[in-house]
């Protein structure tokens, strides 16, 4: 039977990193929704795992999205003899160092064509996301091993996957899906301080503005103050904005029944939310 969630108008969205530090922490948006509108609150930055395991605890209602994958491809999981049951493969998965990760996952690309190296889920093509494989560039692989263990411990209910606490909804996002929606190709970020050019800042211009306006298919206006703007704005990095762009997905799914995700999607793999799919609305 299809889960009907009541409307949880608290939201977050998360930019999350699986090294935190000062300089790379943990980026939560906080905010909720009302009707068509998503309302902009903070933005908190959580330097270490432990305040943001602490912030998962706080009680619902509320739905969030985070940017980081919650599944692996099952013609991976299958390549290498791994369990086919979404908790027991985490328990596996959890057990493996960085460094035996990237040797099983390298071992899988070194038997496979050029061009295909990585096996993908069934979400990353319609969503334009990375292999949840790939150690590198983004490192998305270690984000799993890193997150998905502390939203286990966290008691965070994770539809299709893994039950828990209905009131506390984590739902995997992408925020390049909506970036794209609304930029194309522009990039509106870099990490190395050379690549923060102007064309960026105003890509990361447009991107709000696109927001503001309800600009997306998602059919949500951002609301944010002056102060909020300009702060998104100056961030080069764009992990604030990241955040936010996962916030307007959380408030996008927060209202929709099924929290907006396939009935079918494999419950090995999961699904990226307002990733389309064929009988989507």
């Amino acid at each position: 039977m299809t889960h009907e969630p009541s409307f949880a108008s608290s939201i977050a969205g998360i930019d999350f990193t699986s090294r935190p530090t000062r300089r790379k922490p943990v980026t939560v948006a906080l905010g909720h929704v009302d009707g068509a509108v998503v309302t902009l609150e903070r933005i908190d930055a959580h330097i270490d795992f432990d305040g943001f395991a602490a912030w998962l605890r706080t009680p619902g209602p509320w739905v969030a999205a985070f940017d980081f994958p919650f599944g692996l491809p099952r013609e991976l999981v299958e390549a290498l003899g791994w369990p086919t049951e979404w908790r027991a493969l985490m328990a596996r998965y959890a057990q493996l160092t960085r460094a035996e990760i990237r040797t099983a996952f390298a071992a899988f690309c070194a038997g496979r064509p050029v061009g295909s190296k990585f096996a993908h889920r069934g979400c990353d093509g319609p969503a334009g996301s990375s292999s949840p494989m790939k150690w590198v560039n983004p490192p998305v692989a270690y984000m799993l091993h890193a997150g998905v263990t502390l939203l286990i411990d966290a008691g965070v209910h994770l539809p299709h996957l893994h039950p828990g606490d209905r009131d506390r909804v984590a739902l995997e996002g992408y925020p390049g899906l909506l970036a794209r929606e609304l930029l194309g190709r522009r990039s509106y970020k870099s990490d190395t301080r050379a690549k923060q050019t102007a064309e960026r800042e105003a890509a990361r211009r447009d991107l709000i503005d696109g927001l503001a306006n309800g600009r997306s298919r998602l059919g949500l206006r951002l609301e944010l103050s002056p102060a909020q703007r300009d702060a998104l704005i100056a961030d080069a990095t764009a992990d604030r904005l990241d955040a936010v762009l996962c916030l307007m997905q959380a408030g996008w799914a927060a209202a929709r029944p099924n929290h907006g995700l396939p009935t079918d999607a494999d419950k090995l793999e999961g699904w990226i939310v307002t990733a389309p799919f064929a009988s989507q609305p």
